[in-house]
């Protein structure tokens, strides 16, 4: 597909969801996030080679939320390799994202990356790593987008802090089976801050490349090696979307990661990177109306991994 027609397929898109009479509601447990408009849309493809096409509000920045996590999970990979594996799981979870009674019927290890505490043992990790996990993921984040303007969103951080009652508790949860090693303030500071941080889905779409590359990034440099790829693309399709991932692939297709941001990122292997934002949600935590555009693009264009 050339990129005039790839155009005119995003305008469709957005021309059918405009018209979507149920578009959810913004994230009010956050309450920094639940004043956000949940009709606001923007849409982007980046392909392999860095160009993008966009539609609506596709360059307008929002709260990148659990999106991030496949960028941390990506650096803690590239620099550790599949030793983080002892200490997270790659099966779909079945139970909301923030699962208490998960965590302590398997003994305090997370069911994979993408749950919160997955995450956070993913975090922790990273800031064993580098010293300093959220400005790290910015850096690395910054680099990929091309944009070096992204930043944390402080008003969120501090709200997520605020009322980060029960990711305090898995994580000091998981600290007691000694799976996570950092001060639990510590960390919990750097997973708000990476989750405040706010990106385009232009930004987005292009960061993700690597994904879409096989593991090389922007500049041409290998960050991961084609099976590292291909398990984090592996594991986005079937636990990216939290306990709607089944529904995710048989609806769209393709490795996805969504936020309570109300952005969601795919990635067509070999070809590129598509970043969907609209902030009204659905039970689960996903974007509706972001799906309903996934699901028309590869209907449209057939680009699935199916």
């Amino acid at each position: 597909m050339d990129f005039p027609d790839l155009q005119d397929v995003l305008e469709q898109i957005a021309d059918e969801v405009g018209a979507m009479p149920g578009r959810g509601r913004s994230a009010d447990y956050i309450p920094a996030l639940a004043g956000v408009d949940p009709h606001r849309f923007g849409m982007a493809f980046a392909d392999v080679d860095g160009r993008v096409h966009g539609v609506g509000e596709w360059q307008v920045p929002f709260s990148a939320q659990s999106i991030t996590k496949v960028f941390t999970l990506a650096l803690v990979l590239a620099q550790d390799g599949a030793v983080l594996w002892e200490s997270v799981g790659r099966e779909p979870s079945g139970n909301p994202f923030n699962s208490l009674v998960q965590l302590e019927y398997e003994n305090g290890i997370p069911r994979n990356p993408f749950i919160n505490a997955g995450a956070l043992v993913v975090t922790d990790r990273l800031q064993s790593l580098t010293g300093d996990a959220s400005e790290d993921l910015l850096a690395f984040l910054r680099a990929e987008s091309g944009n070096p303007d992204l930043g944390f969103d402080l008003e969120v951080a501090a709200s997520e802090t605020a009322h980060g009652d029960r990711n305090a508790a898995l994580a000091h949860f998981m600290a007691s089976y000694g799976n996570i090693r950092h001060p639990v303030p510590t960390l919990l500071d750097h997973y708000f801050r990476q989750c405040s941080i706010e990106m385009s889905c232009a930004d987005l779409a292009l960061a993700t490349g690597f994904l879409a590359r096989h593991g090389l990034l922007a500049d041409g440099s290998r960050l991961l090696s084609r099976s590292e790829a291909k398990q984090i693309n592996a594991v986005m399709m079937t636990c990216g979307t939290y306990d709607a991932a089944g529904d995710f692939a048989y609806r769209v297709g393709l490795p996805g990661k969504s936020g309570v941001g109300g952005g969601i990122v795919a990635v067509v292997p070999g070809r590129g990177t598509l970043c969907v934002w609209s902030p009204g949600l659905d039970e689960r935590g996903n974007s509706v109306a972001g799906v309903a555009a996934l699901d028309r693009f590869t209907t449209l264009t057939g680009l699935s991994v199916f």
